[in-house]
């Protein structure tokens, strides 16, 4: 709770700051291979002010990159493998879905929803996709199989909810007596009653065009937190990802990271590096 309570505090301070003088900041990852720059969006300020922290205080120097997937991600930042500790903080999830996972974002690792249902993210471990490009025909299916889940997973919350026993009940006796018409009958009722809530995910035009010239990791879009992107050195992405790993997917290597965090007239950042801010600057 003070964890969060101090990021909350922080990311406030930071959005003030840049809002007044009208900067942000570039954070620039220091590899064997060369130097990624990577820039944090305002949208995710608890996730923004997290990473900042770790970067300028040095936590995140002599870090690995620990997982490496090709055509994947490259995950970095284990602080607790680093000091030997073994931290519990999290950070809220802060999904928005303006953000996907193209080449070169910056995301959250996490634990899984079976034990971290709200999916927060990892207070210190992040990774950058790399992924593959698609045809338009495969992310059409991506949109509809994540629609699918997200419609499977409302389905199982309401039909476990106390309320909701006598549904349950009389599913399971459908399904016990073999009555399918039933059975598909009260689960249409239900599912009626949930698409009645439910906000359906869709890529726009432009989301979709990413994926297929540029690539990315479109399954894990809502699933876990992007809250930047690289916007210089995508090359090292690659030059990381194609290392040689052991088991674990942990490069045989040891691939170190240091971080310098730089701030910047927003201005200037879109002129070095072609980012369009959301907002007026």
């Amino acid at each position: 709770m003070k964890k969060q309570l101090s990021l909350l505090v922080l990311s406030m301070v930071i959005l003030v700051s840049c809002a007044k003088d009208r900067k942000d900041y570039i954070v620039t990852i220091h590899t064997s291979f060369g130097d990624m720059k990577v820039l944090l969006y305002d949208e995710t300020p608890l996730h923004k002010a997290n990473f900042i922290e770790l970067a300028e205080s040095g936590d995140y120097d002599s870090t690995t990159f620990h997982r490496v997937i090709q055509d994947f991600m490259i995950q970095a930042g284990d602080i607790d493998a680093k000091e030997g500790t073994r931290n519990k903080k999290t950070i809220p999830a802060e999904l928005s879905k303006g953000y996907i996972h193209e080449k070169g974002a910056l995301a959250a690792a996490r634990q899984g929803d079976n034990i971290n249902p709200k999916k927060a993210s990892s207070w210190c471990q992040f990774y950058i996709v790399q992924g593959k490009t698609y045809t338009a025909e495969e992310i059409d299916q991506y949109e509809e199989q994540m629609n699918m889940g997200t419609k499977n997973q409302l389905f199982n919350e309401y039909i476990t909810k106390s309320e909701n026993k006598p549904q349950l009940e009389k599913l399971q006796a459908y399904r016990q007596e073999n009555n399918p018409e039933a059975f598909d009958s009260l689960i249409a009722i239900v599912m009626t009653e949930i698409e009645g809530s439910f906000e359906p995910i869709t890529l726009t035009a432009q989301q979709k065009e990413t994926y297929i010239t540029v690539g990315g990791s479109p399954h894990l879009d809502n699933e876990y937190t992007v809250f930047g992107r690289v916007v210089e050195g995508l090359e090292i992405i690659d030059q990381v990802a194609a290392v040689k790993t052991a088991r674990g997917d942990k490069p045989i290597e040891d691939l170190y990271v240091t971080m310098e965090v730089e701030k910047l007239s927003k201005k200037k950042i879109t002129k070095l590096y072609g980012y369009e801010y959301p907002t007026e600057q």
